[in-house]
């Protein structure tokens, strides 16, 4: 039985505290970056539309420095919210950039 070690190994944001369903609010969550499944960064969150476990927040995927980024909706029931060891709150996703971009663009009514 052979071992590479990959599929033991801790992944970088196991031990993160994730956060409770009365702090997915627009103030906590505002500016929080969004990490993929390789833990590479693929949005930031731009704003929140609604409070705790039925909110929706918008994503600016792709772009370079907030220029050209695609706004694309998500249910806070499709990321994972936690805070690293420093207190800043972050989210991984399980979607990469390509299928994030793939989404509709959100439009502000």
């Amino acid at each position: 039985m052979s071992d590479d070690g990959d599929h033991d190994a801790p992944r970088p944001h196991d031990d993160h505290p994730r956060l409770q369903p009365s702090e997915l609010t627009a103030h906590v969550l505002e500016g929080a970056p969004i990490y993929d499944a390789r833990d590479r960064q693929v949005g930031r969150i731009s704003h929140v539309h609604g409070s705790g476990s039925l909110a929706e927040v918008i994503v600016d995927v792709g772009g370079f420095f907030g220029l050209g980024a695609k706004p694309v909706a998500i249910p806070v029931s499709g990321l994972d919210f936690m805070r690293d060891h420093s207190g800043r709150v972050h989210a991984l996703t399980l979607l990469d950039e390509e299928q994030l971009k793939a989404l509709p663009e959100h439009r502000h009514n």
